[in-house]
């Protein structure tokens, strides 16, 4: 089994009980948390290169305490997957069986695409710079 079939289509999912879909979610975060870091990453070095060429060339610095609030806000954002998880399988029992990697697909999608949206506004100031100077 490859790591893309283990964390993102697990074949079996069934946990039985809470602590089974908590224990299940919680062997993600690491994969989540190093994904969405990686990506912030990308997205900071992305937009400060283009804040350094010019015109109207300034650096804009590295924003550690934007990269912690924002590093709490996805992990909260994380931890509403096993509660969304739990409260559909109490409502729906047994048909709620692929629940929980479907939520865990499409969020780690929008947090990186969420990730992500700096690039292409970078992009875009560039541009209007270059066009648009002053």
């Amino acid at each position: 089994m490859t790591a893309v079939e283990k964390y993102f289509f697990t074949p079996l999912y069934y946990p039985r009980g809470p602590w089974g879909v908590i224990h299940w979610w919680e062997a993600r975060r690491p994969l989540f948390n190093l994904a969405v870091g990686l990506t912030g990453l990308f997205s900071i070095s992305v937009v400060n290169l283009l804040g350094l060429i010019p015109p109207g060339a300034q650096s804009l610095g590295f924003p550690w305490g934007l990269v912690l609030v924002y590093g709490l806000a996805a992990n909260l954002g994380y931890s509403l997957g096993p509660a969304a998880d739990l409260w559909l399988r109490r409502i729906l029992g047994d048909r709620a069986t692929a629940v929980g990697p479907v939520l865990f697909r499409y969020g780690f999608v929008f947090s990186l695409g969420l990730t992500l949206l700096p690039v292409p506004v970078a992009v875009f100031d560039w541009f209007r710079r270059l066009f648009f100077p002053g």
